[in-house]
């Protein structure tokens, strides 16, 4: 067995906890706060297992910034999640953006709930862009979202994309792919 650095090991441990201690919940309000709660968890979980090409940061102490586009009561919650915290060494900010608004140096996109246009819209403008785009919609996910979220066996996992990730230059861990519910390696 190959040896894990204590950093590692306790990123894989936090990742694995979030992913197999989550609650089970009854899925009758979609937008519901432990609905919420659970996606915020995940947000700041996937920035951990996640590597940017080089250039993606400003500084080695820049922030990782979470855009939250269509989803403000998402990203309050996921304020209060990152609070005091980081991933690889790196402050998590959060950052609400409006329909239409370019992500600008945004790390990790959450889409929202969004019409097909202004999904269509963003995904092209963020299309090669070294950006993480995570959604809830079968339709983002189609657009080249990397990461959807999923509802199996009662529980909220996500999927994953590797071909827009690639695409992006964006890494991500085979730690987090193994947590995935399932891995497109195609076309999204």
């Amino acid at each position: 067995m190959a040896y894990l650095p204590p950093r590692y090991l306790f990123q894989l441990w936090s990742l694995l906890l979030a992913l197999t201690c989550l609650p089970i919940f009854a899925y009758a309000d979609p937008s519901g706060p432990v609905e919420r709660q659970i996606k915020a968890a995940y947000l700041y979980k996937f920035a951990g297992f996640v590597e940017w090409p080089e250039g993606s940061f400003v500084r080695p102490d820049s922030p990782v910034v979470i855009g939250v586009m269509a989803a403000d009561a998402l990203a309050d919650q996921l304020e209060q999640t990152v609070a005091g915290h980081t991933a690889n060494g790196r402050p998590l900010v959060v950052r609400k953006l409006k329909k239409g608004e370019a992500p600008g140096n945004v790390h990790i996109l959450f889409l929202g709930a969004m019409d097909k246009a202004a999904l269509a819209e963003v995904m092209n403008a963020t299309r090669n862009q070294p950006l993480l785009t995570v959604s809830d919609s079968e339709e983002a996910y189609a657009y080249g979202s990397m990461i959807n979220f999923v509802v199996a066996d009662d529980r909220l996992r996500f999927e994953v994309a590797l071909k827009p990730a690639a695409t992006a230059r964006i890494r991500i861990s085979a730690r987090m792919l193994s947590a995935a519910y399932r891995v497109n390696t195609g076309a999204s």
